[in-house]
Parts: structure tokens; C-alpha cells; sequence
């Protein structure tokens, strides 16, 4: 009887034993698989927050990129825009220069006996504001007037600054020799000169 008991013990104990040991292979294979889902899990989170933060940086170098391109840019057209603004003073200069001196009148002669050479020229005006035209008389009237045809007519008009207008009476066509107008012609000529040679030195 004594050894039933004890075999009936034995056994129970290897039961437990056994029982416990698929208890505790279980709760370890569980905590392995949830293990390796957390890593598994943590890693992908990595992976994202790692692209998140590459394609970030991807946009802020392109961005940082594109400003600074924009930037060049903006600082090639703001000197550009200086230089042909600075070429426009300058020509300025020089026109209104030569405006004030005595220059003016042969300047007049040359374009009144140009526009009268052609046929059928008569009645032309020649316009110009009335400080030029006072100077223009006080100084060298009769050397222009010998150098004019008949029917030249000088005119006063206060409406632009410096040089003249050259007239034909009744068909309102004129030649604008004002300051402001050659001004703006030699600058439309040279700016294109001006910029291509910023380019030769990019």
C-alpha cells in the first residue's frame, strides 16, 4: 500500500512537473513572440520616423537650394537693373552735357538741314524749351539762322527739358531730339551691350 502511495505521488509530482514545464514553455514562447513583435514593431517606427526625417531634410536642402538659386537671381537682375540705371544717368549726363553747350545750335543746323533736304519739306518748327531758346538766340541765333533755310520757325515750349523738336507744320510728324529721348535711345542701344558683356563675365 505504502508503495502505491508512493508511486501515486511520484506520478503526480512528474505531472506537475510536466504540466508546468508546457505551462512555462507556453507563457516563454509567448513572451519570445511578443518580444518580437515589439522589436519588430519599435524598428518599423524607427524606419519611418528615419525616412520621415531623411525626407525632411530632402526638402529643407531643396528648399535652402531654390532660395539660394532665387536669391543669385534676384541679385543678378537688382544689379543688372543698377547697371543699366547707372548707364542711363551716365548717358543722361552726357546728353544734357552737350544739351547746355554750345554744341546745341550746330546740332540744330545739322538736323533742320537734314529733315529740309528731303522733298516737299517747308513750314518746319523747331521747338525746344524756353531757357535753350533764350540761350540758343543770345548766343549763336544769327550763325543758325545763316545756316537754316527760309520757313524755319523757333519755338518756345516748356513741356520737356533740354534738346529740341524738329516739326513739319499740318501733319503733326515730328523728330524728338529732347534729352529724355535721346536719353532713352542710346540706353536702349548700349543696354544690350551691356548686358551681354555681364554674361561674358558669369
Amino acid at each position: 500500500m505504502e508503495i502505491q502511495l508512493q508511486e501515486l505521488i511520484e506520478q503526480i509530482k512528474k505531472d506537475g512537473v510536466e504540466a508546468a514545464e508546457v505551462q512555462a514553455e507556453a507563457i516563454l514562447n509567448s513572451a519570445k513572440a511578443e518580444a518580437e513583435k515589439i522589436i519588430s514593431d519599435a524598428q518599423a517606427r524607427a524606419d519611418k520616423l528615419l525616412q520621415d526625417a531623411k525626407s525632411e531634410n530632402e526638402k529643407m536642402v531643396k528648399s535652402s537650394e531654390d532660395a539660394i538659386r532665387q536669391a543669385g537671381r534676384n541679385l543678378l537682375i537688382s544689379f543688372r537693373e543698377s547697371v543699366a540705371k547707372e548707364l542711363m544717368s551716365v548717358v543722361g549726363e552726357s546728353v544734357s552735357a552737350v544739351y547746355s553747350s554750345d554744341e546745341l545750335a550746330q546740332l540744330v543746323a545739322n538736323a533742320v538741314n537734314s529733315w529740309t533736304s528731303s522733298p516737299g519739306a517747308e513750314d518746319v518748327s523747331v521747338i525746344m524749351n524756353s531757357a535753350d531758346l533764350k540761350r540758343l538766340e543770345e548766343v549763336s541765333l544769327a550763325g543758325l539762322k545763316e545756316k537754316l533755310h527760309g520757313g524755319i520757325t523757333l519755338k518756345a515750349n516748356d513741356n520737356f527739358d533740354g534738346g529740341f523738336r524738329i516739326a513739319a507744320s499740318g501733319d503733326g510728324a515730328y523728330y524728338d531730339y529732347s534729352a529724355e529721348a535721346v536719353t532713352n535711345m542710346l540706353s536702349n542701344y548700349l543696354s544690350p551691350r551691356v548686358t551681354a558683356l555681364l554674361k561674358e563675365a558669369e
